[in-house]
Order: C-alpha cells, then structure tokens, then sequence
C-alpha cells in the first residue's frame, strides 16, 4: 500500500525559533550582567518600574507560558520579584527559567502554534501569537534596560550579538 506522508515547509523551523528566543534571551542575561546591582533594584526614570521589577515580569511570563504551550495547563500569571534584591540570584533564576524553556519546548506539538488558546487564564490568542508576544515583550522591557543603562553612563552590550 502506497501511503502519502503530509510534508509542511516552514518559514522557519521550532528548533531554529527557539534558537531565536535563546539569542534573545542569552541578550536579555547580559544587560542583567552589566546592570549595577545598586541600581538594578531601585533605579527608574518616569515612574517606570525599575529594570529588576520589569526582569521579573519576563521571567513570570517564559518559563510557565512554555509549559502552558507544551501542557494547556496555565497557571495566574504571578510576577512577584524572588530575587531578595539580589542579582545574583535573579541571574540564577533566569537560568533555570532558560533551562525550563528547553525542557519543556520539544513538547509542544507543533499544532499547538495553530490553535486559540488562554495564556494565564485571560490573554486570548493563537499559540504563535502567544509565544511572539513572549519575545516581544522581552526585547521592548530589554530597550527599557538598554534606556537606563545608557542614563547611568553605561554602554550596554550591542543588541545585534545575540
């Protein structure tokens, strides 16, 4: 018997989407890295949050919208700040959210990325949608860090080395 396989080309592939992320994501570390931990906890301009508070948003959204797109279980989006204003250990928590990132991707079916779905109970969207929000929302927080930095006279790391 003669079967058909379905063949679907892709603009890009899941592997090389999340290679993507990651480059943006490793970006995001570095300009943690550089950041002075006086300041990364208290320093803002305009009644903005300050680069810690924006940092523990992303990491609210990363690691348990991964496993929301992997598992269609959404947890409430919590972006209390873990870190004890510490950078050290908001490094470390950003390392283990990059690490639950490749833990959980390989098992989102690809279909998923095609399908409505309510990200952390109330933001409703198609899975591609969900996970480009994710990486935008990064690189506009990221600009944010990039503003304060450059205001405290510090160079930050060139965004097109990712």
């Amino acid at each position: 018997m003669n079967t058909l396989k379905k063949h679907t080309e892709y603009l890009i592939s899941k592997d090389q989407l999340l290679a993507h992320w990651q480059g943006h994501r490793a970006l995001t570390r570095r300009v943690i890295e550089v950041f002075p931990e006086d300041q990364l906890f208290s320093f803002s301009i305009g009644g903005m949050r300050t680069f810690a508070q924006l940092v523990s948003e992303l990491l609210a959204i990363a690691g348990p919208g991964v496993e929301g797109l992997a598992t269609d279980v959404w947890r409430e989006l919590d972006e209390a700040d873990r870190s004890g204003n510490e950078k050290s250990r908001l490094l470390a928590l950003w390392d283990q959210t990059t690490t639950k990132i490749n833990q959980f991707w390989p098992q989102i079916p690809e279909e998923r990325f095609q399908q409505k779905l309510v990200a952390f109970g109330q933001y409703e969207d198609k899975g591609y949608c969900t996970l480009l929000y994710f990486m935008d929302n990064e690189i506009h927080h990221r600009g944010q860090g990039y503003v304060y930095l450059r205001v405290l006279g510090i160079e930050p790391p060139a965004f097109w080395e990712r």
